[in-house]
């Protein structure tokens, strides 16, 4: 009887005095994430992106159409809130061909970050969901000028610029000499799709060579690294589907040369594609680049080749786009300053006008850390 008031007694002390306990324990592991974060000096980086074009555009049998165009105003804003919280705001001005009154300042990306590592990284808010490498390079940080222009790259559905909103999360790992790149979340049908159900995305990319560190990628990375990357990504929405894979090797060469060749696989079954009020759509597109390792005044010389075939079901008489480009571009600061001069042509089946264009192209971009440690 003694021996087992003693014992009620000691376990009615170690039950009041657990949570005490356990609270202690939990502050002792994490006072020093606390003390990073209290002597963490937050960041802010704010910078601009600029392209703008003359096009000079030919259709069959019609009037030729000259357009100076602001193709894109972007201003970018990010920083450090601690040292695992971050924020993300881009905008996006685009001159709509309608006149001034169809200019608009749209939000690009607005995006809450959670990053504990490389491995374990979440975002949420509006960003561009795991998709297809073209989709997750953009025009300012393509191979070609005249994006997107295939009827194949970056099918995805999207509210703005490939971007939708909701939650994901992401992460670099590596298995041996390969780095794997993962991604999945679920994002907002209503606005992109206008069903109601939700859309999940996932991607997985190997690196066989160097890593493409961070989300977002390249469609080159002008001879900086030797890259050989397989990738892969999927969006369901109510038993729909789209898929894409993509390939990309660049290669150094004579120091200070790169030779790249990107192309894509794509599938979209009533998620996405091209045009919008088709049920099917599918293709692909092979592009082979050269950047001459000679210097020329500011900047180098790349030559860049496209051929794209896409196939489109259930929109009448037109059923398949082909698509030849070619660019000679300035390369002057890589992304930052380069002049991008192209010819297109564009043929149709089913009776549609095919057209040739051609035109130059400008970009400019530049970031400045205005707040934190340099």
């Amino acid at each position: 009887m003694l021996k087992s008031f003693f014992r009620a007694t000691r376990m009615f002390i170690f039950q009041r005095r657990a949570p005490a306990f356990l609270a202690g324990l939990l502050f002792l592991a994490a006072s020093p994430l606390w003390a990073q974060m209290a002597d963490f000096q937050p960041t802010l980086t704010v910078g601009a992106g600029i392209q703008t074009s003359y096009d000079h555009a030919q259709p069959d049998g019609g009037k030729a159409v000259d357009t100076f165009a602001l193709d894109h105003l972007r201003l970018y804003f990010s920083g450090d809130i601690t040292k695992y919280l971050s924020a993300m705001v881009n905008t996006d001005y685009i001159a709509n061909t309608n006149g001034a009154s169809g200019n608009s300042l749209q939000v690009l990306d607005a995006v809450g970050q959670f990053h504990m590592s490389p491995m374990i990284n979440i975002w949420f808010g509006r960003f561009l969901p795991p998709s297809d490498r073209a989709n997750l390079y953009g025009p300012f940080y393509a191979n070609e000028y005249k994006v997107y222009m295939d009827g194949i790259q970056d099918g995805y559905p999207f509210i703005f610029q490939g971007r939708d909103n909701g939650a994901m999360y992401w992460g670099d790992f590596k298995a041996g000499s390969v780095k794997i790149k993962a991604s999945a979340g679920a994002f907002d049908g209503a606005s992109a799709t206008a069903s109601n159900d939700v859309i999940f995305a996932t991607r997985v990319q190997l690196d066989f060579w160097d890593p493409e560190n961070g989300y977002y990628l390249n469609g080159t990375y002008y001879g900086d690294k030797n890259l050989l990357a397989i990738g892969g990504a999927t969006e369901v929405q109510d038993n729909k589907t789209a898929a894409t894979f993509d390939f990309l090797l660049e290669r150094k060469i004579m120091n200070g040369g790169a030779f790249t060749i990107e192309s894509e696989y794509a599938r979209y079954d009533g998620v996405g594609g091209y045009p919008c009020n088709c049920k099917k759509s599918q293709g692909g597109y092979g592009l082979a680049s050269v950047l001459f390792p000679k210097q020329i005044g500011m900047g180098k010389i790349q030559a860049t080749g496209k051929f794209a075939e896409a196939e489109f079901t259930g929109i009448g008489p037109l059923t398949r786009q082909k698509t030849t480009e070619v660019n000679l571009n300035y390369i002057i600061k890589q992304f930052d300053a380069r002049i991008m001069a192209y010819g297109k042509n564009t043929t149709f089946t089913g009776g549609q006008k095919e057209f040739w264009d051609a035109g130059v192209g400008l970009q400019f971009q530049l970031s400045k850390q205005i707040l934190g440690p340099k």
